[in-house]
């Protein structure tokens, strides 16, 4: 089986840390074997949640697009900055809205229900984003998603990366240990 997995971090920042993180991440799922997509939340502009919003017009577009694209993966690797001991707002409004159902007979949880999540993070502090793991950890596991146990937080890592991948041999060898665990347990749980 050739696993699906989608590769995401929850920044619109255009030299973001994490979205070099989760692009270096995809380019290993490749080479590991997995059908790896990267995306940018950049290119999912939404509004703020809002039910009255939802109510007046539906599901953005960006919003339907993001959820068929995680209903049509079997997993997600997300790069998550830390923003003041959680995770990113930008991630939240994302996931709120592909939370939601069009219809009375899609669950509203079709995107997360039983899929894999692996969680990562690079920062330059020293502890890597750890801290705004925890959370996210704990809401993807309320909406029924498996948040594999293995994570990464990269610290100082501003001296991790370059241009395209991650320069540092001992952070990589982690980051390809944790892809490896990732495609694992996903295949897995869909076998």
């Amino acid at each position: 089986m050739t696993v699906k997995l989608l590769f995401f971090a929850g920044s619109a920042r255009k030299d973001s840390l994490n979205k070099k993180l989760a692009k270096a991440a995809a380019d290993i799922a490749k080479t590991q074997g997995a059908k790896a997509h990267f995306i940018d939340l950049a290119e999912f502009d939404m509004p703020l949640f809002n039910e009255d919003i939802e109510s007046a017009t539906g599901l953005p577009e960006n919003a339907k697009k993001l959820k068929q694209l995680m209903i049509d993966h079997h997993g997600f690797f997300i790069a998550s900055p830390k923003y003041n001991g959680a995770f990113s707002a930008l991630l939240k409004n994302a996931l709120d809205w592909v939370s939601r159902s069009e219809d009375k007979e899609e669950s509203p949880l079709s995107a997360f229900a039983g899929k894999t999540a692996c969680l990562s993070a690079a920062s330059p502090g020293g502890l890597g984003g750890m801290r705004g793991l925890v959370p996210l950890r704990l809401w993807l596991s309320n909406i029924q998603v498996h948040v594999i146990p293995q994570q990464l937080a990269i610290g100082n890592a501003y001296d991790i990366f370059d241009e395209a991948d991650i320069k540092d041999e001992k952070q990589k060898q982690a980051l390809e240990n944790l892809i490896t665990c990732f495609i694992k347990t996903t295949k897995g749980l869909n076998a």
